[in-house]
Parts: C-alpha cells; sequence; structure tokens
C-alpha cells in the first residue's frame, strides 16, 4: 500500500493568521427540539416542521458566530440533532451511520466508558462492506451554510475511529481494515467538498485516550487515507478531545465529565496526522511541546464544561501560559462543542475567545 498523507506533495500546508478563532463545530442546541420531536411523533406536526426549525436553528449558529467575531464558522451541527441536545445519540454517529448502508438498521446500547459502565450509546451494526462512494451530505451542508455566512465556513465530520470502534462489527472482525474503508469513504466525500469550493474541513475523533497505541496508530493510518488527494489550499483539522459529553436524563445537571479521559494521551502519535492543525483542550497542550512540527495548535481555552461565561482575559491567559507555543501556531477555540450550553452562554463563550485574540494580538 502507498504511503498515506502524500498531500500537497512539496508545497506548504495552508496556516490560519495567529490566533485565527474558530469553533469546534456543535452550536447550542434548544431545549425546544425534544418538544417539536415529541410532537411529530404524536402527529401534531409534521417531520418537515422539525426540518424547518433545524434550518432556522442553522441561521441563528451562523449569525451568534458571526456576531461575536469568530473568524471560521460551521453551520452549528444543527440538522444533525433531533430530540436532544446531547452529542453521541445522533449528531455524531447515528446521523452518519444512518446514511452508510452498511450500517442500517436497528441500534443496540453498547457501554462506552469506564467511568460509568451504565452509560450506553445506542451503537449501530456494521453487516456488510463500507462502499466508497456513500454521499454523507457534506456538499449539501457546506452549500446550505454558505449561502447565509459573511465567514469562511469550515465543514465537519467524525472521524473513521469513532465511526468503527462504538459499532457492533458484525463484518470485518478487523478493526484496522474497517477504518479504512471508511477512510476511503470520508476522501470521498472530502474530495467532493473541496470540489464545491470548501476550505475547512474538520474531523473529529475524541475516543483515542481509552485505546491502545496500535488501534490508534491505524486510525492515524485511515485519517491521512481520507485526506489524500485533497488541493493545498483546504486547511484540514483534526479535534482531538476526552469526550466533554453531558449524559443523564438532565444533560446540564451532568457538566463536568470527560468520558473518556482514561488511558494515555497520545499525542505522539496524534501528530502524524497529515493535517494543517489540531483541536485540544487548554489543559492538554503541554503534550505537544516539541511534536506539533509545521501544524498549528488549536488551544481550546474556553471551557464547555464551565457553565459561566469566561472573561477575554481570562481566555488569554490560558493560552499565554504556553510559552512555547508561537503565536503563528496557535489557533483560539473551545474545549468542545457548545451544543448542551444555554444559548446566551455559548453566545458570552464565543465572545470571549474573540476578545482573547483581541489582547493576543493587541488589536481591536
Amino acid at each position: 500500500m502507498p504511503a498515506c498523507g502524500a498531500r500537497g506533495g512539496d508545497l506548504e500546508m495552508p496556516h490560519y493568521p495567529k490566533y485565527t478563532t474558530t469553533v469546534i463545530g456543535a452550536h447550542s442546541v434548544p431545549r425546544w427540539y425534544e418538544a417539536l420531536d415529541r410532537l411529530v411523533t404524536l402527529g401534531q406536526l409534521q417531520p418537515a416542521d422539525i426540518n424547518d426549525a433545524q434550518f432556522r436553528a442553522m441561521q441563528a449558529a451562523i449569525l451568534e458566530q458571526e456576531c461575536a467575531g469568530i473568524d471560521v464558522i460551521t453551520g452549528g451541527e444543527m440538522h444533525r440533532r433531533t430530540h436532544n441536545r446531547h452529542s453521541p445519540p445522533n449528531a455524531m454517529l447515528n446521523y452518519f451511520w444512518q446514511q452508510i448502508p452498511a450500517f442500517q438498521g436497528v441500534t443496540r446500547p453498547k457501554p462506552i466508558t469506564e467511568h460509568d459502565p451504565n452509560v450506553t450509546h445506542p451503537a449501530a451494526t456494521c453487516t456488510g462492506p463500507i462502499g466508497d462512494t456513500t454521499d454523507l451530505g457534506l456538499v449539501d451542508e457546506f452549500k446550505a451554510v454558505s449561502e447565509f455566512a459573511a465567514k469562511p465556513v469550515k465543514v465537519t465530520m467524525t472521524g473513521p475511529h469513532l465511526l468503527a470502534a462504538v459499532a457492533y462489527d458484525e463484518h470485518y472482525g478487523d478493526l484496522p481494515r474497517m477504518m479504512l474503508d471508511l477512510g476511503k469513504l470520508l476522501r470521498h466525500n472530502f474530495n467532493r467538498l473541496a470540489a464545491a469550493g470548501c476550505k475547512h474541513i474538520q474531523i473529529d475523533e475524541p475516543y483515542f485516550t481509552p485505546v491502545g497505541d496500535g488501534e490508534v496508530s491505524a486510525a492515524v493510518e485511515a485519517i491521512n487515507l481520507a485526506l489524500e488527494d485533497l488541493p493545498d489550499d483546504v486547511h484540514v483539522s483534526v479535534h482531538i478531545c476526552q469526550g466533554n459529553y453531558a449524559v443523564g436524563p438532565d444533560y446540564d445537571g451532568q457538566i463536568g465529565h470527560r468520558y473518556f479521559d482514561v488511558g494515555r494521551y497520545k499525542a505522539d502519535i496524534v501528530c502524524g496526522i497529515d493535517c494543517d492543525s489540531l483541536l485540544i483542550e487548554h489543559d492538554m497542550t503541554h503534550h505537544f511541546e516539541g511534536r506539533l512540527g509545521d501544524k498549528q495548535l488549536g488551544v481550546g481555552a474556553v471551557d464547555v464544561q464551565a457553565p459561566n461565561i469566561e472573561t477575554g482575559e481570562q481566555v488569554a491567559a490560558r493560552i499565554r501560559a504556553y510559552g512555547w507555543l508561537a503565536p503563528e501556531q496557535t489557533i483560539v477555540t473551545s474545549s468542545c462543542g457548545l451544543n448542551h450550553l444555554p444559548r446566551h452562554i455559548a453566545l458570552g463563550k464565543l465572545k470571549a475567545m474573540t476578545q482573547a485574540k483581541a489582547i493576543l494580538t493587541g488589536v481591536n
């Protein structure tokens, strides 16, 4: 097999200007999503009605990011959720599994964290080979967001490791081979995105810490396969986190858990990904000292597990704490998605990121 990651030959990868601000992806999901979904179930609303609500929530997410001054935005991933505000049940996994023929069918609960054996995920089952030409809807998402956005638009996508590792496998019996097929599928969709004009792509992989080094190395190979052949002017970021999820009947009541923070933090292996930037929690920054090379680092200095709004100075101080990280290599972001936070808290945190950029650059 040829070496993965041959993206752009000898040309330099696209770097963001120092202290560029960007979101991880998800915006605050309204509580009324759940009520609308129940009304659809009861037949009092049509599925098209919740689709309309998702579309309007996407417009609001764009507006709030732009009003806050964020440089590279998303559509808030609002159309990937229906009845909940918590990430795993449908936004990162089920939303995409449902579009891949090999995963379609009923789900079964699967434990996902050593922190709490009672926390399970509704996992799909892989029952056949994963084809590489399925349309995952990324181009449609990019076009829909771009129609309303004045800022550059980033499209996020769950990585091959999380898609494979959380699923039940009744076909491959070989996780690395399954991830490589997912990598081929992502490569197809990423190249379609680039052809549609998208210059900002993000891969999300929150499940690296609990698993072994060999599994993460295989995941890196699959990710690099997904990034092959992308044009040199596309900025690729990879979000690595420990699972900043809010789990429980009252999601906000569970803020404070990193559900995958068990095991060795594998910055040494992660840096083998052929991407332009890595986006991480701010307190994980020290793991990357001496390992980044030419990559940029998105310091998640806004904490999505804290239900308060940081000041710009607090965010700037968290970034300044790592004196070895050059300004030219520094991106300002949040520790994870904002989906489980109330809207006013999410907006305040976005504004704090922009304030921190102004403090760090000395430009208001």
